[in-house]
């Protein structure tokens, strides 16, 4: 199934992502850090979609209490909790 989200506090616009039978495929962030969401998006590829959320929440960019990976991990945990 596919997710857009609507990140908070960081300089990414938007996250979209698809979960299927509890696996993580094509990540997507508009604006951010180009390298790192592209970076980001590679590492969680086909990994399991409660690990993307135990590895990424709670990562800090720059002391705003949140980050394009912490953003991801809330997106993910939304779309398993619907």
């Amino acid at each position: 199934m596919k997710y857009t989200y609507t990140p908070r506090g960081v300089c990414s616009a938007q996250i979209d992502f698809e979960i299927n039978d509890g696996i993580v495929n094509n990540v997507t962030f508009t604006r951010g850090c180009n390298g790192n969401t592209q970076g980001i998006g590679l590492l969680c590829e086909g990994m399991e979609a409660k690990e993307v959320v135990r590895r990424l929440e709670g990562v800090d960019c720059g002391g705003r209490g949140t980050s394009c990976p912490d953003q991801l991990a809330k997106a993910i945990k939304q779309a398993i909790n619907e």
